[in-house]
């Protein structure tokens, strides 16, 4: 490794230093300052349970919660490809969630967003083989849905 090299690995913390890089899980961090400290709203429907138990794995179960996070899941189904007869051989599903941190001392809202994805899974098997990957491309959608509500978290300013 030439010595420009070395300078540029070893000068890059301190580019990290100037831009306001903090780790989310290091002092100060909002992954400490989430981690068991969220509760989430009770589900109402099968995609919220599933997006709530995402969320969980990821924020800790909250035993004596600082904040609420209320969910909104809208949930479209869309048909692709119909083939020659009319049937539909793929569909997508289209998810968002409107999401609302609030400090439950105050009931002030820290931070709300959207986040939107999709999945898509094919009919061209059996009966059963068509409800299981409806039911995984569901839970698929909520797992990337619950990682982007997440992120948002993570990297919002939660002092304000």
């Amino acid at each position: 490794m030439s010595l420009p090299d070395r300078r540029a690995i070893l000068l890059l913390p301190l580019a990290f230093a100037a831009c306001g890089f903090q780790p989310v899980y290091g002092p100060g961090g909002n992954g400490m300052a989430l981690q068991n400290r969220v509760l989430v709203d009770d589900p109402e429907n099968r995609f919220d349970y599933i997006l709530t138990r995402e969320l969980e794995t990821r924020l800790g179960r909250a035993r004596s919660p600082s904040y609420g996070l209320a969910l909104t899941t809208i949930v479209t189904e869309e048909g692709l490809n119909i083939d020659t007869t009319g049937n539909i051989k793929r569909y997508d599903l289209i998810g968002a969630v409107d999401y609302v941190l609030r400090d439950l001392s105050d009931g002030r809202a820290v931070v709300t967003g959207r986040v939107e994805n999709f999945t898509g899974y094919s009919t061209t098997g059996t009966t059963v083989a068509t409800l299981a990957a409806e039911q995984d491309a569901q839970k698929r959608l909520m797992v990337i849905l619950a990682d982007q509500i997440v992120t948002r978290l993570y990297a919002a300013d939660l002092s304000s």
